[in-house]
């Protein structure tokens, strides 16, 4: 096997566990060592750490490697393109009043707050966004380096999601579990057009930035610049 590929693999099994061990087995231990500010920051290197030791793993793979299967097909393209932009409506949406995201006082309220916006169509809308993200990138460029990346991202994403839920029941009792109650973990696509004017507007614009961008980072036409460029 490809060093290059024995080190991506080796590096996604670590961004991933890393994540999960200090997310939940380790997480009170580490806390009641460290304090909550010195756990935050232990946690956010290794995180960075392992994160980039990734990064550097897959662009030192060859750019071109033998496809699982021809991601270069139109059909392919659209459905890669609209779950981009699902993606990003959901990863922006989830930036504001998210009661997943650290924060002492996210339980407050929370049994009595109705889902709105991107949290309609499901409580993890973050780690969705990732999800989809990842699975954008499998569709189209389907490559050994690429599926252990994406596949290293989104399966942290929805698997942590999952367990993110046991680890707020635990910490936030009964409001998490009214808020479970009013959501779902799984998309409801069909709540995806009342997460409101504004978010789609700047999610369109964001989206077109950052396929624009694609083309000069990843050297690749991506989205509607695929067509038009």
């Amino acid at each position: 096997m490809d060093p290059a590929l024995v080190s991506l693999i080796a590096a996604g099994i670590a961004f991933v566990g890393t994540h999960f061990a200090m997310s939940h087995p380790l997480r009170a231990p580490l806390v009641r060592t460290l304090g909550a500010a010195g756990f935050a920051g232990v946690y956010s290197m290794v995180s960075l750490a392992t994160f980039g030791w990734m990064v550097w793993a897959f662009v030192s793979m060859p750019r071109r490697g033998t496809p699982l299967w021809d991601g270069s097909s139109e059909a392919i393209w659209i459905v890669a393109s609209l779950l981009s932009i699902v993606a990003l409506a959901l990863f922006i949406g989830s930036l504001r009043g998210n009661p997943a995201l650290p924060d002492p006082r996210a339980a407050q309220g929370l049994a009595d707050k109705q889902p709105d916006h991107v949290f309609r169509v499901t409580r993890h809308p973050m780690m969705w966004g990732f999800a989809l993200w990842a699975l954008s990138h499998i569709l189209v460029a389907p490559t050994a380096r690429t599926v252990v990346l994406a596949g290293a991202i989104g399966f942290l994403a929805l698997v942590g999601a999952h367990l993110q839920d046991r680890k707020k029941q635990a910490l936030m009792g009964e409001s998490w579990r009214a808020w479970e109650s009013k959501t779902s973990y799984w998309p409801r696509l069909g709540a995806l057009p009342g997460i409101g004017i504004g978010l789609w507007a700047v999610t369109i614009a964001l989206w077109l930035a950052i396929t624009w961008a694609h083309i000069w980072l990843a050297y690749v036409p991506a989205g509607l610049w695929r067509w038009v460029a």
